[in-house]
């Protein structure tokens, strides 16, 4: 049995203030997958966005193009459609209109029955001040642990 695929955005937790999850299902095509299943993709700068016809789509997430495919292959950079719920879409675009909030990927995984999944939070930008009090909360926190370790 293959690994466990679970890419992650770690800069996120950092850049913004997440406020509510979801999970989506991603469309793909069969070289993209099988990128993904190797763990060749990043979704460090991706974002989410609307379109038109209220659709969701992940721009800027980077698949690189299989290896063993040849003029099949697809654009490691391609905008990439998400499925939710009719519900879901709803509430998303009215938060993200009226709020100015962003969608932003977390995290991308696959399934037990082998489908691709992203989960997408609604979040807000944090300001200067609010990193530095991450950093310096992250740093208390390292140094307390140094100390505990010390005694015990």
């Amino acid at each position: 049995m293959q690994k466990t695929i679970n890419i992650q955005n770690k800069k996120a937790r950092f850049q913004y203030e997440v406020l509510d999850r979801y999970t989506a299902g991603i469309v793909l095509s069969g070289t993209e997958i099988k990128s993904i299943r190797h763990s060749k993709a990043s979704i460090a700068e991706s974002f989410c966005e609307f379109n038109e016809q209220n659709e969701l789509f992940v721009v800027n997430m980077t698949i690189e193009e299989y290896l063993y495919g040849n003029y099949y292959n697809h654009k490691p950079k391609a905008v990439r459609k998400l499925l939710l719920n009719k519900k879901e879409l709803k509430k998303l675009h009215k938060e993200v209109q009226n709020s100015g909030l962003t969608i932003i990927p977390l995290r991308l995984y696959i399934t037990d029955k082998g489908y691709a999944k992203l989960d997408i939070a609604l979040a807000r930008g944090k300001k200067l001040y609010d990193k530095r009090e991450t950093i310096k909360d992250r740093d208390n926190k390292r140094d307390l642990d140094r100390i505990k370790k010390s005694y015990k």
